[in-house]
């Protein structure tokens, strides 16, 4: 390895050092030169002096934007200068040139269109802001594995390629399987249901998902990153709620201690729920939205992008950047419904936050027969659903669980305008490329 430690490691008054980075800007005073060199921690000033190291002066004449360099120095403490220390600089190479000029700007805050810093995401991905927005990302990922790890679930990894979907329909990616046909996964649902039948009972995956819809938004991809949980021996949904709303909170709660710098580049106040998510039926949901604004989202079995940020709207005011929309009608088969003490459709949920929804989850069907019939009614082909039915037929806990969203919660803790711009390498309809 190349000697050498990140500028964030840099003392003021320490002994020599070595670092190594981009060159993110280049000052030149005529006897001095200050060069601004950026690694994955941030920035650092090193200060060229003819009069003091010329040699060095004459090397950096011809340093370009975004070249690669090492520096050995002595640091300094300086007021001025990013992080407050600054390098005298003892020895000075150029790892590596950049071709010149840049396609896109990046010590500058310069508008940009999204699809200009996608084509040239390489180049986007240096840029501070854009940097932040993927040490939140991680962040968040590594707090929400952390609280389930200390809760006792299992970390899976279901197949990313299956003989059929768990929700069917025009949405699935076909793809050709040695001789067979097969799609894309859409979701892992039928693998955590299996696992619950086989006694795991707590499970979550980090994976991906993929969507086959034709669409032009700012909050669809075509590949998504999931965050899948699925819990056994439970009440009913409001016991998977339970655990969607402590482990979020957590997750929040820990990036906005662990990442306050990238939270101030991206100028955001991440504000972590203290209070409970509230919880509202579907019709209440409904009631809000035509009372308080006179919106009524044009399928009536659902919500639309629309209600769900007037909803959003609606609490924030209240204090509640998150809450739940309990019992929509005509769900899916696995989805708990008609259940005769209810007074909801279903037991299934939505978790919406900052107007925009995250997440689907439930109580499942544990109920082989009475799912088979919904299957039935639904007009579910159940002979592409035996090896699930049949897993299922030997003895089911009831169960629960939900989906969430990775890119769209990134998305709102770091209040990005597209999806886009949360995922490193996005695909959409008309992106297959980089």
């Amino acid at each position: 390895m190349i000697e050498r430690i990140h500028t964030s490691d840099v003392e003021p008054d320490a002994d020599e050092v070595a670092i190594a980075g981009h060159v993110h800007e280049i000052r030149d005073l005529g006897g001095l030169v200050f060069l601004i060199v950026r690694d994955r921690e941030g920035l650092i000033q090193i200060v060229f002096k003819e009069e003091r190291e010329p040699e060095l002066f004459e090397a950096v004449q011809d340093v370009g934007a975004e070249d690669v360099v090492r520096v050995v120095g002595e640091p300094l403490e300086s007021d001025q200068a990013p992080g407050g220390v600054e390098i005298a600089p003892t020895e000075y190479e150029v790892i590596d040139e950049a071709d010149s000029p840049l396609p896109l700007e990046i010590s500058k805050d310069i508008e940009v269109d999204l699809s200009t810093r996608l084509d040239n995401r390489a180049l986007d991905l240096r840029k501070p802001e854009t940097l932040a927005v993927f040490t939140l990302r991680s962040e968040l990922i590594t707090a929400m594995e952390e609280w389930f790890e200390d809760e006792g679930y299992v970390d899976i990894k279901t197949p990313l390629i299956s003989k059929g979907g768990a929700e069917g329909g025009a949405e699935l990616f076909p793809i050709l399987y040695y001789n067979q046909d097969a799609f894309l996964s859409q979701s892992p649902q039928l693998y955590k249901q299996m696992l619950m039948a086989s006694g795991y009972e707590a499970v979550y995956e980090t994976g991906t998902a993929f969507r086959a819809e034709d669409f032009a938004t700012s909050r669809h991809v075509s590949e998504i990153a999931m965050f899948d949980v699925e819990l056994a021996y439970i009440d009913d949904h409001d016991d998977v709620m339970d655990v969607q709303e402590e482990s979020l909170r957590y997750a929040l709660s820990e990036v906005a201690e662990n990442a306050e710098r990238e939270l101030d580049l991206l100028d955001v106040d991440l504000e972590v729920p203290e209070d409970d998510f509230p919880r509202i039926t579907f019709d209440e949901a409904l009631d809000i939205l035509e009372t308080e604004f006179g919106h009524f989202p044009d399928d009536p079995t659902d919500l639309d992008t629309k209600g769900e940020k007037l909803l959003g709207e609606h609490f924030e005011e209240q204090g509640h950047p998150a809450f739940f929309v309990v019992g929509y009608p005509d769900e899916k088969f696995y989805y708990m419904q008609d259940v005769p003490e209810d007074d909801i459709a279903s037991r299934k949920f939505d978790l919406i936050y900052k107007g925009q929804e995250l997440s689907s989850g439930g109580q499942r069907e544990h109920d082989v027969e009475r799912m088979v019939e919904v299957m039935e009614e639904e007009g579910v082909e159940t002979s592409n659903f035996e090896f699930y039915i049949e897993a299922l037929s030997y003895g089911t806990p009831p169960h629960g669980g939900y989906g969430l969203g990775i890119d769209r919660l990134v998305q709102k803790v770091a209040d990005l305008d597209n999806i886009k711009e949360a995922i490193m390498f996005p695909r959409d309809p008309n992106r297959l490329e980089p």
